[in-house]
C-alpha cells in the first residue's frame, strides 16, 4: 500500500509562472479596501520564511521515505513551495515601495522561525502539517468563493489562485510524511494549538504594522470593515472555522475534504491563461 494518499489525477508538480504585481502593490489592490488589501498582504509577509521552514522540516525525513510515489511528491512539494517563496518574496519587496518597513516585519517573523528550527524534527514536521492545514483550508475558500476576491485586480487574483491551487495539490504531502515517519496523533494535535496561536498572532501583527504605516491603525471604520470581512459577511474566517477545527479529529486527513472537482475547474482556467502547452501535455499524458 502506498504511503501517499494524494488522489489519482492530482499531480504535485511546480508551475514556473511569474507574476508582475509591483505596480499593483502600490495601490489598494483589493477593491480599494485598505483592510482587505492589508489582510492579504499580511499573509504574504509570512510566506517566504514560512515555506522555507516547511521545506526544511520535510527534508529532515526525506531519506526515510521509501514509497516512490511519496518520494516524487516530496520533490514536487519542495519545488512548489520554493516557487511560492520566490513569488511572495518579490511580492513583499514590492510592498516596500509603498513605504512599509518590511525588514522589521521580516525580522520579527525570522526570530520565530529560528526558534522553530531548534525544535526536534518531529515537532518541526508536526508544525508544518498544522500550518499546511491552514493554507489548505484558506486555499479551498479562495477557490470555492471567488466572490471573496471580487474587486481585486486580475493579476493579484491570478497570483492568489495559483498559490491556492498548488497548496491544494500538495496538502497531504507533509502529512503523509509525518504519518509514515512520526505518526504521533497527540503530538500532531498539541503542536496544532501552537501553530494556531502563531498563525493568528503574526497575521494580526502584520496587519497592524501595515495599517500603522497607512496612518489607520486606530481607525474604527477600518477595523469594523475588517471584522465584518473576517467574521461577519462574508466572514471568511468564520466560514473556515469548522474546517480549521477538523484537524483535532482523531484520524483526520487533509483529503477528508475532497475538493478535487473544485481544484480541476480552477486548474483548467489557470492553465488556459498561463500555460496552454502544459495543459495540452496533461491531456495527452
Amino acid at each position: 500500500m502506498s504511503a501517499s494518499s494524494t488522489p489519482a489525477g492530482i499531480r504535485v508538480e511546480p508551475r514556473h509562472i511569474r507574476f508582475d504585481v509591483q505596480q499593483e502593490l502600490r495601490t489598494l489592490w483589493h477593491g480599494n479596501s485598505l483592510f482587505r488589501t492589508a489582510f492579504f498582504n499580511a499573509l504574504s509577509l509570512q510566506f517566504p520564511d514560512g515555506e522555507e521552514q516547511f521545506i526544511h522540516s520535510v527534508r529532515l525525513y526525506r531519506d526515510r521515505i521509501e514509497d516512490p510515489k511519496l518520494k516524487q511528491e516530496v520533490r514536487g512539494f519542495i519545488g512548489q513551495e520554493a516557487l511560492h517563496g520566490r513569488e511572495h518574496r518579490a511580492y513583499n519587496e514590492g510592498l516596500k515601495a509603498r513605504g512599509y518597513d518590511i525588514d522589521a516585519i521580516d525580522a520579527r517573523f525570522q526570530k520565530h522561525t529560528r526558534w522553530v528550527k531548534k525544535l526536534p524534527p518531529s515537532r518541526q514536521l508536526a508544525g508544518t502539517c498544522g500550518a499546511e492545514h491552514y493554507t489548505a483550508v484558506l486555499a479551498n475558500a479562495i477557490l470555492g468563493h471567488p466572490e471573496w476576491m471580487a474587486g481585486a485586480t486580475p493579476q493579484m487574483r491570478a497570483l492568489w489562485r495559483w498559490h491556492a491551487i498548488e497548496e491544494t495539490e500538495h496538502k497531504s504531502v507533509a502529512f503523509d510524511v509525518y504519518r509514515q515517519c512520526v505518526g504521533d496523533e497527540r503530538l500532531r494535535k498539541v503542536v496544532f494549538l501552537f501553530v494556531t496561536y502563531n498563525f493568528f498572532k503574526f497575521t494580526f501583527l502584520n496587519t497592524c504594522s501595515i495599517l500603522k504605516s497607512e496612518g489607520k491603525l486606530w481607525s474604527p471604520r477600518v477595523w469594523l470593515e475588517g471584522l465584518n470581512f473576517l467574521w461577519g459577511r462574508p466572514g471568511i474566517l468564520r466560514r473556515c472555522l469548522p474546517d480549521f477545527l477538523a484537524y483535532f479529529r482523531t484520524g483526520f486527513h487533509p483529503w477528508d475534504q475532497d475538493n478535487r472537482d473544485l481544484l480541476q475547474r480552477n486548474l483548467q482556467e489557470l492553465d488556459a491563461v498561463y500555460n496552454p502547452s502544459e495543459r495540452s501535455a496533461r491531456k495527452s499524458a
